[in-house]
């Protein structure tokens, strides 16, 4: 059985290596050569990362064995082909019982202690007692918290990481806190409980066991009629709740993918409705890119093409050297007042 002191984790794995170890099957597909021999395409995952894998043997008789979110014990050599890293498998064997599922799956990189504490602190910043109750609620409540705090934001995009959720909805509220201060007509207590509200039917429409997949509520449903559903249950408990603020905070929720080719059952409506929206919208991009760019392992200054976004993306940082002219200035900004 693997555990994290002996697995050779993917993002460690170098050509010419010998690989041995238990990896989560991401995604299954068969092909065929020129000769019309089939082989199996196969991508393998660890929590640091995936790695193409190819079957070229007894194709027909491993196949039926695993499908897609599987483990494998799998062995192999690692070679590089076209610039990428890839596995050539002599064996794998589906796994029943694994030792530690966290080797699968990945988790943030921050302290979830100290985000919950931020979130907390968010909830202070509204200033209506009746708006700042319906945040309370679910903060308060102790099996919402305990899956809000582990999952993921979402399958694939952005914040697909155990922790996600919690990161990305700390991030939004706070983009959001930073939006209301700039633009002081907007209803502030409006968009902030949206923040916080707009990602909570996740903990219902996502699972995540031994990799990251939809539920069934989540496939038949969604999070965003998840979502109000929730705040429906809880506004149930809410005594002389606003009736508007209620029907906007669901709008807020139903409505902040933007358009419906992106899965949004209707379109921001009002100004809070639009920056959220785009508050959202930005927070997933950074995160998803970031991550795209971060994980690119193709060689030269331009990532490996992009379906999503249909485009290459720049990698690295612009690079400065210092002018002439700005050396001066800052040797001048340093002497005293009397040099």
């Amino acid at each position: 059985m693997n555990s994290p002191s002996s697995h050779l984790w993917v993002s460690e794995i170098k050509s010419n290596d010998h690989v041995q170890g238990q990896y989560l099957v991401k995604m299954k597909r068969m092909g065929s050569t020129k000769r019309g021999d089939p082989f199996l395409i196969i991508t393998l995952a660890d929590r640091t990362g995936e790695i193409e894998a190819r079957v070229w043997e007894r194709v027909e008789e491993l196949s039926p064995l695993f499908k897609e979110g599987d483990v494998l014990e799998v062995e192999g050599t690692a070679s590089s082909y076209r610039n990428q890293l890839q596995l050539t498998l002599s064996g794998l064997k589906p796994v029943k019982d694994w030792e530690d599922g966290s080797i699968f799956l990945e988790a943030t990189k921050k302290d979830v202690t100290k985000m919950t504490a931020s979130l907390r602190e968010v909830s202070k910043a509204i200033k209506s007692s009746r708006i700042r109750a319906l945040v309370e609620s679910f903060l308060s409540d102790r099996q919402f918290m305990q899956r809000f705090k582990r999952a993921p934001a979402a399958k694939n995009f952005h914040h697909n990481y155990l922790g996600g959720l919690l990161e990305h909805t700390l991030s939004v509220c706070e983009m959001a806190k930073l939006v209301i201060e700039h633009y002081p007509e907007l209803d502030g207590d409006l968009l902030l409980t949206g923040a916080f509200l707009h990602d909570v039917g996740k903990v219902k429409e996502l699972r995540w066991d031994r990799s990251i997949d939809y539920a069934d509520e989540g496939r038949l449903i969604g999070h965003l009629i998840l979502g109000v559903a929730m705040v429906d249950e809880k506004l149930s408990n809410l005594k002389d709740f606003p009736e508007d603020v209620a029907l906007r905070l669901k709008h807020l929720i139903l409505s902040h993918h933007g358009e419906y080719e992106f899965g949004s059952p209707k379109r921001p409506k009002f100004l809070e409705a639009i920056a959220l929206h785009l508050i959202d919208d930005l927070d997933a991009k950074i995160n998803g890119l970031g991550r795209f760019m971060e994980k690119d392992k193709q060689e030269g200054n331009w990532t490996e093409f992009n379906r999503l976004f249909d485009r290459y993306f720049l990698k690295g940082k612009a690079q400065r050297r210092e002018e002439k002219g700005e050396k001066e200035g800052h040797r001048k900004g340093q002497r005293g007042l009397f040099s």
